[in-house]
């Protein structure tokens, strides 16, 4: 359904507006005048994984820690669930990690900046207790590495902004992106290649040497008069080639039947990136190699 990330400086209230936002949406869920689907809301966080602040005193061991967030978040979202994940999510790049990720759920996004100064982090820092606090120095080194979102980069928004001073989440407006904004397609990059079946080579050698061998047997049949022919490969398979009036010979017909094997193997074999399901059938092999045949002999 959607994907909200909350983003901010470390001990900037994160935490509390996740918990705001939960129990709105929760509540608009709940409302007996809500029509669309059956819906949860889910918080994904540093705490509910028992992730220790103490991580980030070290990038070798907050690695793993990213690893294991991001992958909470993946075995949460779906089409039934709002899933809002709240950590500190300072990197750029695994707020665009995890976007990619939505994108291949088809979820609809959105961010929620928590903006306060980093004095004020400071202080309600020090007054945290019972292992909720980071240490000084690794506050500051958060504080400096910090990357802000932006609304002009496609993986922040839309980008809602939530200072410090604000009693209250801007709840209708995040309401219309989770419910109402536009889901968009995942990446090519990252959608899985169709393969082709496991007799699709033996296919293409087999139905394009039948055709080479059909064409010259009805050329020598009619002569060499060209126009439309019809290549009788079986029973049920009967492509129809245009042929230049003209004698085609064999070297000719060989070449041509080279170079579309080389082609089309390299489809079968690395796979390919054409939308919806590709068809080896003898019948779609005939008819391409008719095609290809027709537009690539001269006249």
């Amino acid at each position: 359904m959607a994907f909200i990330t909350i983003t901010g400086y470390p001990s900037s209230g994160k935490t509390r507006r996740a918990e705001q936002l939960r129990a709105h949406l929760e509540a608009r869920i709940q409302d007996p005048t809500f029509e669309g689907p059956k819906l949860k809301v889910v918080v994904v966080s540093d705490d509910s994984l028992n992730i220790p602040r103490t991580v980030y005193n070290d990038g070798r061991a907050e690695k793993p820690a990213r690893a294991a967030l991001f992958t909470a978040v993946q075995r949460q979202m779906g089409q039934d669930t709002i899933l809002i994940v709240d950590s500190l999510n300072y990197i750029k790049g695994f707020r665009y990690q995890m976007y990619c990720a939505a994108r291949e759920h088809k979820l609809r996004v959105c961010t929620v900046f928590v903006a306060a100064t980093q004095d004020q982090c400071k202080e309600w820092n020090a007054s945290r207790e019972g292992g909720h606090a980071y240490e000084p120095a690794t506050l500051d080194n958060l504080l400096m590495r910090y990357e802000e979102p932006s609304s002009m980069v496609r993986w922040d928004s839309p980008l809602f902004t939530v200072a410090w001073t604000d009693e209250d989440v801007p709840i209708d407006d995040i309401w219309k992106a989770v419910t109402e904004g536009n889901v968009k397609p995942p990446n090519a990059g990252t959608q899985a290649v169709p393969k082709a079946p496991t007799d699709a080579l033996r296919t293409l050698e087999h139905t394009t040497t039948t055709m080479v061998a059909a064409i010259m047997a009805e050329q020598a049949a009619s002569g060499g008069l060209g126009g439309p022919v019809t290549l009788p490969l079986s029973a049920t398979l009967r492509p129809r080639v245009q042929l230049p009036p003209r004698n085609v010979t064999l070297s000719e017909l060989q070449r041509l039947k080279r170079q579309f094997v080389t082609v089309h193997k390299k489809a079968i074999t690395l796979g390919t990136t054409e939308k919806g399901a590709v068809d080896w059938s003898e019948q779609s092999v005939a008819d391409k190699f008719a095609a290809y045949i027709e537009g690539n002999l001269k006249p």
